[in-house]
């Protein structure tokens, strides 16, 4: 009985891997196998798609072995001096950068135990396995997220036919404006003109997560009263749904007593909380990122302009540009295939 077929199953991660070490340590046999597959009858194009080189490699290989035999094979010593600093120094630099630090060049010289070279040189080799960055902050994370957002997606399954269900935030917006990285021309760095003091209001935001209606109302703080003034404002948007969902982050106004109260007095509205330090998980933290992205780098004179900028973001957008921003069907708080009946009926 002939045996079975047995076929390789790779990752692309794996096929990577070997074809790597074909073309760097193996390189060497590579060549033998391009001579024998050659003298076997493959063509130089098929024997270059087999082994990831490109034809013309395959010939110079094949005529080397026709010149010079096997010896032609390796790697001929390179002109010039010798690379300075050790062979394992650049896995030095690279075990030395997977710790979090403040890295610098002068630093990681002195930690690399000074190898014999300039600092400009050394330069040079670190950038062959690094580059200039600030390092991200991330929330420490809740160990429940998962639990709670399963929770969540029950929830809202659970919920009475035509209930809506609506995502909510709060941002700041400063007079102080917000620098960010943009093209200038060679020679020119534009200013921005600061105020004398900053002026800081809050915006409350919430997004309908099934068709992109976008509510948002501006406040001189964030407390209690003006967090369920916002919330009375979305319930009489939504007169004849049974039930408004509102699902928000873990912030103190969201359950504070006055809150409460008020969730008590308003049943038809279902204030939902998500896991504590987990602010991937909410659609409008996209909203507010566009907002501050549109308003970067303008001075306006004062608080009223501002609000007046942000109030314009707002009201230029549809809702069809909501729901592009928010992505709400990225979100673990949402069952899956929630809302995503994108296909008008006929």
């Amino acid at each position: 009985m002939r045996p079975a077929h047995v076929y390789a199953d790779l990752t692309p991660a794996q096929h990577l891997e070997l074809v790597t070490a074909l073309h760097g340590p193996w390189r060497v046999a590579t060549r033998i196998v391009i001579v024998l597959l050659s003298a076997s009858g493959m063509s130089a194009p098929e024997i270059a798609e087999l082994l990831h080189y490109e034809p013309v490699t395959v010939r110079r290989w094949i005529t080397r072995h026709t010149r010079d035999g096997i010896n032609g094979l390796p790697d001929r010593p390179r002109s010039g001096r010798p690379r300075l600093g050790s062979p394992t120094l650049g896995h030095r630099i690279h075990t030395l950068l997977h710790t979090p630090k403040a890295w610098t060049t002068a630093r990681l010289w002195r930690a690399a135990r000074r190898p014999e070279m300039s600092l400009r040189t050394f330069y040079r080799r670190l950038r062959e396995h690094a580059r200039w960055r600030r390092p991200r902050l991330i929330a420490k994370g809740d160990p429940d997220h998962d639990t709670t957002c399963a929770t969540i997606q029950a929830r809202l399954a659970a919920l009475p036919t035509g209930s809506v269900v609506l995502a909510e935030d709060e941002t700041h917006l400063d007079l102080l404006p917000r620098v960010r990285s943009c093209w200038m021309p060679t020679g020119l760095r534009h200013r921005i003109l600061t105020p004398g003091s900053n002026i800081r209001r809050t915006i409350h935001g919430a997004i309908d997560l099934t068709t992109g209606a976008w509510h948002h109302h501006v406040s001189v703080k964030n407390v209690s009263v003006v967090f369920c003034y916002f919330l009375q404002q979305v319930l009489d948007a939504y007169p004849d749904a049974p039930v408004v969902a509102v699902i928000c982050d873990n912030g103190g106004t969201h359950h504070s007593g006055i809150t409460r109260r008020w969730l008590a007095e308003h049943p038809r509205l279902l204030l939902i909380e998500g896991a504590k330090y987990s602010p991937q998980d909410n659609p409008v933290e996209r909203v507010w990122a566009g907002l501050k992205h549109h308003i970067a780098n303008t001075a306006p004179a004062t608080m009223a302009g501002r609000v007046r900028q942000a109030h314009a973001y707002f009201r230029d957008r549809s809702t069809e540009q909501n729901l592009i921003t928010a992505a709400p069907w990225t979100s673990p708080w949402l069952p899956e295939g929630f809302g995503q009946d994108f296909w008008p009926r006929a």
